[in-house]
């Protein structure tokens, strides 16, 4: 799985966020945190190897918002 996303940051006519990126890279996070939780108590209908890819791309999505966030905000570019 090494195909690359482009996230747009969504800003205003004054450069500032739309979205909040702790707010997004949480709901990524928690989402892939909770279907671990749902293997871990087994829920026969998930695929623990599925899972675990999907939750190891979702944080790394997770960390590349932050740091492009954290670009914007500082002037600079990710």
């Amino acid at each position: 799985m090494n195909r690359e996303v482009t996230l747009p940051l969504i800003v205003d006519h004054r450069g500032t966020l739309q979205v909040s990126a702790a707010d997004v890279s949480k709901l990524l996070r928690t989402m892939g945190g909770r279907w671990l939780h749902l293997v871990e108590s087994g829920d026969e209908q998930l695929d623990e190897d599925t899972v675990a890819a999907l939750t190891i791309e979702l944080a790394k999505l997770a960390d590349r918002i932050d740091v492009a966030c954290i670009a914007h905000s500082s002037g600079g570019r990710a």
